[in-house]
């Protein structure tokens, strides 16, 4: 009689934060092994994925690589952004991406499965007022999806990206009573996502029943970005 197949083993980097820290849980409570890596804190791995060698005895064991980490507080117009403010969010969140990816790539082809789930944002499609950098390197990640997963697409590995809008971050939350406010009333679903709900789409799209799903780019953010003009009643 076969045992219980193995568990797939899942890589979360971003993983001390508020979204980070959901999608560990989730994919823990889905049955993933799950090694978390961050710049600081109580990780497995401690690493700046911009500048610092990934340890290939962990990369190469890896089914699923969940790309999440990010900056996401650098604000400056693009008229007044510095050559350091710029390379700052391009090299972690996109070049930083793509570093965790291409180290985690030669074991899934070799073992011909894997799942890239890569975390962008609704400023990818939208833009956001303030952080030309933020936006670009999270609409390269659209990119960067896209061809990992016409790459892969015969070795059963599939790619694609989250777009979150605002979500309910502890880091978030500590904003302004009033900014927060005004923010909820401008969503339209007057609030924001719970961390949790983007976890159970990263889930989704790391596990066995997503293997037919590549190569999207996947909105979580409530219809920001749909029009609610109408031609009718503006009745409710």
């Amino acid at each position: 009689m076969e045992g219980a197949p193995k568990a797939r083993t899942a890589l979360v980097t971003g993983a001390a934060g508020g979204i980070g820290t959901a999608i560990v849980d989730t994919m823990r409570a889905a049955g993933f092994e799950v090694v978390t890596l961050d710049r600081e804190g109580d990780v497995d791995v401690v690493a700046d994925l911009a500048v610092d060698s990934l340890p290939a005895e962990v990369t190469g064991g890896i089914d699923v690589c969940v790309s999440n980490a990010a900056i996401v507080d650098t604000i400056a117009p693009a008229h007044r952004m510095t050559a350091a403010q710029w390379s700052r969010d391009i090299d972690a969140n996109l070049t930083g991406a793509f570093r965790v990816i291409q180290a985690c790539l030669p074991g899934m082809r070799e073992r011909r499965w894997g799942r890239i789930v890569v975390i962008s944002s609704a400023a990818a499609r939208l833009g956001l007022a303030g952080q030309a950098a933020y936006t670009a390197s999270k609409a390269g990640l659209l990119g960067l999806v896209r061809t990992l997963a016409i790459e892969s697409l015969r070795h059963s590995i599939t790619a694609n990206a989250v777009l979150p809008g605002m979500v309910a971050t502890p880091k978030v939350l500590s904003m302004p009573e009033p900014v927060r406010q005004r923010v909820e009333e401008w969503l339209p679903m007057g609030r924001m996502a719970a961390p949790r709900e983007v976890a159970a789409l990263v889930a989704f799209l790391s596990s066995e029943e997503a293997g037919y799903i590549t190569g999207q780019d996947i909105g979580i953010d409530g219809g920001l970005g749909l029009s609610r003009e109408s031609l009718g009643s503006d009745r409710g």
